[in-house]
């Protein structure tokens, strides 16, 4: 991106902040943790405050890679909680109904992520980038989050993950490796995650349009 792009404005909000927002407004919610840098700490924790986040517990200092801040976040979940969510800050169109939809199947299932079925045509490449052979898209998912699970089940696929020095993309992939399954939940709202400055542009569109949640 070139620059913060979760602190970056999107109609009003820093990207992060409307992600946040999202949770806040989904009754299913209790409790919010932000997984971010050191610096970021006080300014996240400041701008809860000032939106009214009434969910909101703490910012913590993360990890290298992702699933150390993961496991930070996971470790300071309250006792009692029965489903713990872990969402990219850098997707602040969610839905407090997709979030709620997600947790009523992880409920159901004890594991259960948003997605949406592949539709682009999916080409192999060499590395001159000439074409070199397609990819059936047939049963293809691409992932979303929140990827939402029963809390103990999470750890248990999380100890396995750090004792093993492993390293894994996504919470789907840490459930897999311990041998359990996950259930997929169709998302048909827009969910993207901010990536290239052109998707602040989709997004700012997207809420510009986009009925009161």
């Amino acid at each position: 991106m070139g620059f913060d792009k979760l602190a970056a404005d999107l109609a009003g909000e820093s990207v992060l902040s409307r992600s946040i927002l999202a949770f806040q407004a989904c009754p299913e919610v209790v409790e919010i943790r932000v997984v971010t840098s050191p610096e970021k700490i006080a300014p996240v924790t400041a701008g809860a405050e000032r939106l009214g986040i009434t969910k909101f517990v703490e910012a913590l200092k993360g990890g290298a890679e992702r699933h150390f801040s993961v496991n930070v976040g996971l470790s300071r979940v309250g006792a009692g909680m029965d489903l713990v969510a872990v969402h990219d800050g850098a997707r602040p169109l969610v839905s407090s109904q997709a979030i709620t939809h997600c947790a009523e199947v992880a409920m159901e299932t004890g594991a259960a992520s948003l997605a949406h079925r592949v539709t682009d045509t999916l080409k192999r490449a060499d590395e001159n980038s000439d074409v070199s052979g397609s990819v059936s898209r047939h049963d293809l998912w691409a992932m979303e989050t929140p990827q939402i699970f029963r809390v103990e089940l999470l750890r248990r696929a999380y100890a396995e993950v750090l004792g093993a020095g492993a390293l894994v993309t996504d919470e789907v992939s840490a459930i897999e490796a311990l041998g359990e399954k996950v259930r997929l939940v169709e998302n048909h709202e827009p969910n993207l995650k901010i990536t290239v400055p052109g998707d602040l542009v989709v997004a700012a569109a997207v809420l510009g349009v986009a009925k009161p949640r």
